[in-house]
């Protein structure tokens, strides 16, 4: 059954209070909205706290991005049109999230790509997690960036310098990729206070992406993955531990020079004691407001 209009504001106002209990979004960040139709879509006003929306709170815009509920005396999100962008791009997308999650924004604000091959659940639920290069919250650009690095496959890109945006075919399903976003850029951090990391091998790689594939969900990766093409952007990461480690084998997917190792660069941040207590802090701080 077709939810009502009234149902899909309820669960609009849900999700925007799931994500303020995950610290998700501080103040009146962060913004959600869904697709209703072709030309309609719903999504969340500017100015208030995404924990305590009522559903008459929930603005609608058509693809433009102008307000049609003149009668609605709140204003609709100022970041609509990154919305607007990315239901255009793809149009099987019916609802999106930006957010501000802390693990994953930790990322987006230090310019570090997401790692690949370390996590199963990430690899099946994300896949391949771009950055789109920052841009001024609001302006039409911020779309325009994000949609560079989005295909078929891409459900959440990190915002550099800002946070993230996920996107699926149901606001659930989109607020699920939010969560397991944060969860994984939370263990990498955590990975990086133990100072060891074991990648998965590249036939690991290509029977988990074979899983996820008999999931129904593709990934262009898999075609590549005996190859090692699956962690060529993990350097970054890698760098970022004080002492060397070695990485799985990886390859140019386009058929170049197979790496047989990568080993990270010593010295990692100027002060590596205030990282760490940054990243217990942070992370302390998300514990104690989903145990709330």
């Amino acid at each position: 059954m077709t939810p009502s209009m009234f149902q899909l504001k309820q669960e609009m106002c849900e999700i925007g209070h799931r994500i303020w209990l995950k610290g998700f979004c501080a103040g009146n960040e962060g913004n959600h909205s869904v697709r209703i139709s072709d030309d309609r879509v719903l999504c969340t006003p500017t100015g208030l706290s995404k924990g305590f929306l009522r559903p008459e709170m929930i603005t609608v815009v058509d693809m433009n991005g102008k307000q049609v509920d003149t009668d609605n005396k709140y204003k609709r999100t100022s970041e609509i049109l990154l919305h607007l962008a990315i239901y255009k791009k793809r149009p099987d997308v019916k609802a999106v999230i930006h957010s501000h999650p802390p693990h994953a924004t930790a990322f987006a604000c230090a310019g570090v790509p997401i790692p690949e091959g370390i996590h199963p659940e990430a690899e099946v639920f994300l896949g391949k997690v771009p950055t789109a290069a920052y841009t001024t919250p609001s302006y039409a650009g911020l779309g325009e960036s994000v949609c560079k690095h989005i295909n078929a496959e891409t459900n959440t890109v990190l915002l550099g310098n800002h946070g993230t945006v996920s996107f699926s075919t149901s606001l659930m399903e989109t607020y699920y990729k939010l969560e397991i976003i944060d969860a994984y850029c939370r263990i990498l951090l955590l990975i990086k206070q133990v100072g060891k990391v074991n990648f998965l091998s590249q036939q690991e790689m290509v029977d988990l992406l074979k899983v996820k594939q008999n999931f129904g969900i593709p990934d262009a990766r898999l075609k590549c993955a005996p190859d090692g093409c699956v962690g060529i952007d993990n350097q970054p990461y890698l760098s970022t531990f004080p002492e060397a480690i070695t990485a799985s084998a990886s390859c140019d997917c386009d058929g170049g020079n197979v790496l047989q190792t990568s080993s990270a660069k010593t010295g990692g941040p100027t002060n590596d004691a205030a990282f760490e207590a940054l990243v217990q802090q942070v992370t302390n701080q998300i514990m104690a407001a989903a145990k709330k």
